[in-house]
Formats: structure tokens, sequence, C-alpha cells
């Protein structure tokens, strides 16, 4: 069993997002055993996706043309993401709500596993998941309401995205975990982490 941990918050020791993931991974190793491969997206610096920068199983990477200098580690890089994506059974992510959508950062980890042939494909029927099988628990923290019947849930693009891109490439069994009214008061704050701690540990195997 592989576990694949993604953080993409820029507060650092300060993330309740990281928090969480972390959580989440200690309870998911406990159960299964699990090995664990952890990537920080913010302290990677991950650039914006371009042909460039694009895995090496992407059509679109053999537009940037021969690669020299720090291309060749961007390239190196973004192959070995889609590969340890790949390679995981279950995936834990980070998604704190910037803006209302996801950390760019974690839109630029997104476009390295949408990859036409590797993880999903296209047919008469319309387009194929060729990544199903795999086991995706997501760590959302938002720091006011966005939830399903709040007034401000259709500003909410981060989680709904996530879902929305993960499905696409076949993955059925998403979990998500959510903290949210952070930035409310240090009572709604707490409330939160409790929720969100309640649903880690009622997490199965």
């Amino acid at each position: 069993m592989k576990i694949l941990r993604i953080d993409s918050s820029i507060m650092g020791n300060h993330s309740t997002s990281r928090e969480l993931t972390g959580a989440i991974v200690d309870r998911l190793r406990n159960l299964t055993g699990g090995d664990v491969v952890s990537r920080d997206l913010a302290a990677e610096g991950l650039a914006h996706a371009t042909p460039a920068t694009l895995p090496t199983a992407h059509p679109l990477s053999q537009l940037a043309g021969p690669l020299e200098g720090d291309a060749i580690l961007d390239r190196a890089q973004s192959d070995a993401i889609l590969e340890e994506f790949l390679a995981a059974d279950i995936v834990v992510i980070g998604a704190p709500m910037y803006n209302f959508t996801i950390p760019t950062q974690l839109k630029a980890w997104v476009d390295r596993i949408l990859v036409p042939g590797k993880t999903f494909g296209y047919s008469e029927q319309g387009p194929v998941g060729l990544a199903g099988g795999k086991r995706v628990v997501l760590a959302v923290t938002r720091g006011g309401f966005y939830g399903a019947g709040s007034p401000a849930a259709a500003a909410e693009h981060g989680d709904s995205y996530l879902r929305t891109a993960l499905s696409f490439i076949g993955i059925t069994d998403i979990e998500v975990i959510v903290a949210e009214g952070l930035q409310v008061s240090e009572e709604q704050k707490a409330l939160a982490r409790t929720n969100a701690d309640e649903a880690i540990e009622a997490l199965a195997a």
C-alpha cells in the first residue's frame, strides 16, 4: 500500500490544511501499514504548466523541443510527479481555499497528472478515465463558509474543481474532510478543527 501526501498551503507551520493532511496520513498509515511519499508543492516552487514543464508523456511536451539547463530539471520533476501519482494507492491532498479556488501550486500539480494516454483517453463515447482504483482524501480548509446550502456556496471553486478533475481521470473514491469558517472566530476555528478530527478518526481502512 502506497500513500501519497500532497501539501499546497503557503502558510507553513501555520497551515490548518497541513495539520489535517498529517493527521489523515497518520490515521491511514496506522490502518493500512502503507508507505508514505510526501510532496510539498509550495516549498518546491512548482512552475506553471508549459510545454517545457509538462511530463514527457504529455503530447504537448514535444512542442518545447530540446531542453537545456533548468528546463531539464523541471521536466524530470514533472515526470516524477506523474509516476508517483500513478504508483499511489491512496492520495491525500491538502486543499486550502485561496480566492475562491485552490492554490496555484496545486493547480500546477493537477496539470501534471492530467495526461492524455496516461490518466485519461478519448473514445467514441467521450473521455475515459484511466487512473481508477485509487482512493483520494481531500483536506479542505476555508476561512469562511462555502459549503452546500450556505449563501456563498456558488463561490466555492476549490474542492468542487478537484472532484471534477479526479473524476475525469476515473477516480470515484473521493472523501472530503472540511474545516471551514476558520477566520470567523477562535471558537469557530476550534469547532471546525474538532469536527475535522472526528471525521478523520472515522476514516476506514
